[in-house]
């Protein structure tokens, strides 16, 4: 739950305590996000980031380009810290929703969607990007060398390490310095959105509005560009980025002179190294974090990187034998219709299961039960071992809870199956994630696939053990 601070914000701008607060799931930040509700039925944004030098950014960015006539929500009240503040709901509908959904094939509304998005980047770097102040930006002011050979180092350590992928350090280096020195000479002057992807453009009665920018800087033109249009999950075609760079390129000609040809080229190369940066993302965030939405979203992306090393842009040899070597592991097709619910056991020290999927769900905490692992005996056993559920039987109230946690959940599911929906989670947590979480989880999954037709998804995250029960054939 948020703290005073947002309470009283919150009281201070609409002269009366909340009456609703909605906890929204963690993304790739630190930043907490909370939908608060007033009487009325308004609903706002409160956002709490210790960082306060990140949130001066945010603030100073959001005032320029609210008066360059950019679509951004608006902030509505901050505290003196600068670590709390309150802004407009903008609603829950992004551009990833209808791009995911178009599965590659956008229709004529989404590219002229997309057209009014690209038009607004165009005045994002160049109009507003003269505007802004850069002794805000976080750590560099610039995107120079040093920030893309951070991106290339990126891939290397948070992907091709945690993948464990062989490579030749210092092979992989020479095509780095290719790489480098191919965009050595780019313009940098203009604003660098940085992370300008789908899930950042919210919409309001099909209008995009635009977040998530506190870490623009100084960069390039084509960087942010090829972010939008190269995202792993996008799966546009050839044909259609190529349609829509040049309704971009149309856009930036408004604004300035460009070496329309030079850019084209900075288009691909920076496609490139963005898809890099983007897999040492997923590699950090799936592979480390354990967070299963940057996991699915790995095929994709290497998708996009087999693509444009094909192109053969720029002499790459150890990259493309690397790309090469990696074999993409298709999604699987699910066709299962009913409501899967999965069942997570995991360790509060390695943090909560994200739930991508619905953002909601179930955690309960198993630390109140006596501990297993305290005892040498059982340090090496789980909580599936007869020898842990013995001691847990006899020396904790772990069984009352299990049945409890049952009794909570049971009405969500039979409404969710009552309601047509598809997706549930259900965490059961403890310090190391071997053995009360292990036991509660298991018996949990157990139990409801005995009790409700549906299909349960078991994961034991720490144990890196996964089980399947699938409903009765009816």
């Amino acid at each position: 739950m948020p703290d005073n601070t947002i309470e009283r914000l919150f009281q201070e701008r609409f002269g009366e305590p909340y009456k609703k607060c909605e906890p929204l799931p963690h993304s790739g930040s630190n930043r907490r996000y909370y939908r608060l509700t007033a009487s009325d039925g308004t609903t706002v944004l409160a956002v709490h980031n210790d960082d306060a030098s990140e949130n001066k950014a945010y603030l100073s960015f959001t005032q320029t380009f609210t008066d360059c006539g950019i679509n951004v929500p608006k902030v509505l009240s901050h505290d003196d810290t600068l670590c709390y503040y309150l802004v407009e709901d903008i609603g829950r509908e992004t551009l990833y929703d209808l791009v995911t959904a178009a599965d590659g094939n956008p229709d004529s509304e989404l590219i002229k969607l997309f057209s009014k998005v690209l038009d607004d980047l165009a005045k994002i770097q160049i109009s507003a990007g003269q505007k802004i102040d850069y002794s805000l930006c976080i750590g560099s002011q610039n995107f120079d060398q040093t920030a893309i050979q951070w991106d290339l180092n990126y891939f290397k350590y948070c992907y091709l390490k945690n993948a464990h992928i062989n490579f030749d350090e210092q092979k992989l280096e020479t095509d780095f310095e290719t790489i480098k020195q191919a965009v050595a000479g780019t313009d940098n002057q203009y604003f660098m959105f940085r992370d300008f992807q789908s899930r950042n453009i919210m919409l309001k009665n099909r209008i995009p509005y635009y977040i998530d920018f506190q870490g623009g800087k100084h960069g390039p033109l084509a960087y942010d560009v090829a972010s939008l249009l190269y995202q792993a999950k996008a799966k546009l075609s050839e044909e259609t980025r190529n349609l829509l760079f040049d309704k971009y390129l149309d856009s930036i000609q408004k604004l300035i002179d460009i070496d329309t040809t030079q850019l084209k080229r900075e288009f691909k190369i920076f496609a490139l190294i963005r898809t890099l940066q983007v897999l040492g993302a997923y590699g950090y965030r799936g592979y480390y974090e354990k967070k299963q939405h940057f996991i699915e979203s790995i095929p994709f992306a290497l998708t996009n990187l087999k693509n444009l090393l094909a192109l053969n842009i720029l002499p790459l040899p150890h990259l493309c034998e690397i790309a090469d070597k990696i074999e993409i592991e298709e999604p699987e097709k699910d066709d299962y219709n009913g409501l899967t619910v999965t069942v997570v056991s995991f360790s509060y020290k390695k943090g909560i299961p994200t739930d991508t999927e619905t953002g909601g769900g179930f955690v309960f905490d198993c630390r109140g039960q006596h501990n297993p692992g305290r005892y040498d005996e059982y340090k090496m056993l789980t909580g599936r071992d007869k020898p842990v559920i013995d001691f847990l039987k006899a020396n904790s109230t772990i069984d009352q809870f299990l049945a409890q946690s049952i009794d909570i959940v049971t009405p969500t599911i039979e409404k969710y199956i009552e309601r047509g929906f598809t997706k549930l989670m259900v965490c059961f947590g403890c310090t190391g994630g071997q053995h009360r979480s292990a036991y509660c989880a298991q018996n949990f999954a157990e139990a409801i696939s005995k009790k409700h037709n549906v299909r349960v998804k078991l994961i034991h995250r720490e144990l890196k053990i996964n089980q399947l029960f699938t409903p009765p054939i009816s």
